[in-house]
């Protein structure tokens, strides 16, 4: 579905931020993308989205093609209507609006957006997902907890109807409790409708637990890629992203040696 080709992106054309990026992500899929803060993960997202453009970067090598169409030289609104919609980390909402005002405003962007039966079908569907959006649907969205946040712009995405949807770092800033739900919830959605995720996730754990294939940046490279459960029980992983030594201890960060893993995956 997804065919991410050897891309490089910089900005303004000086910056390099991404060096020949190259990933899959097939239809029903979940794809985590993982990474320290800085690896280039969430500037991945934006050149898939478009929206890498409103911040004066660009595609300078390589090609991402969506259903087989080239998409890195469309704009954003353009490639939302081919069914790719980016979550945005920080859970950005129109504050003043209401939780059903903010997720009625993500049917907006879809053809036939204008018809009410369907939305009000697929609104019902989202409530079905997240039904304390349901019991908030009056409530003023600035006024809502992290994970009530977490939750509309997620169900404000569904009802654009995605084919793609990329996830910046949903869990930030959320309790475990509140990550495994709301994780359970995506892979109900993606196994009910047939949606494909492409994640950016910095808690490994979760994120291997929920997606089918992983891939690992460093400075703006893919260093390693593979069916999720096979990386969860790679050396380096759980050295380095789960915090475990080869005998399962969990280690401090501040013991790990990061060039050790630049010489193994880089060098």
């Amino acid at each position: 579905m997804l065919a991410v080709n050897n891309i490089e992106v910089a900005y303004r054309d000086v910056i390099l931020v991404l060096r020949s990026v190259t990933l899959e992500v097939g239809p029903g899929q979940i794809v985590a993308l993982l990474g320290a803060n800085g690896a280039g993960k969430s500037t991945t997202l934006k050149a898939i989205s478009g929206l890498l453009r409103t911040q004066e970067g660009d595609v300078t090598r390589g090609r991402i093609e969506f259903n087989g169409e080239r998409i890195d030289r469309l704009p954003p609104d353009a490639i939302v209507r081919r069914g790719i919609v980016q979550v945005l980390e920080g859970r950005p909402l129109f504050r003043h609006l209401t939780v059903e005002e903010n997720l009625l405003t993500g049917a907006l962007v879809t053809a036939g957006g204008d018809d009410r039966g369907d939305r009000r079908q697929e609104l019902e569907r989202v409530y079905d997902y997240f039904p304390r959006l349901r019991d908030l649907r009056d409530r003023t969205s600035g006024y809502l907890s992290g994970g009530e946040q977490q939750m509309v712009v997620i169900g404000r995405a569904l009802l654009s109807r995605p084919k793609l949807m990329l996830l910046d770092e949903p869990s930030l800033g959320l309790a475990p409790k509140l990550v495994a739900d709301i994780f359970d919830i995506l892979r109900r959605i993606v196994a009910e409708s047939g949606m494909s995720v492409l994640l950016v996730e910095q808690n490994a754990h979760a994120a291997l637990g929920l997606a089918d294939t992983a891939y690992v940046m460093e400075n703006g490279r893919i260093v390693l890629d593979g069916p999720a459960a096979a990386l969860a029980e790679n050396a380096d992983i759980k050295e380095f992203y789960l915090g475990l030594d080869q005998v399962g201890q969990r280690k401090s960060y501040r013991d790990v040696k990061h060039y050790k893993r630049r010489k193994r995956w880089l060098g």
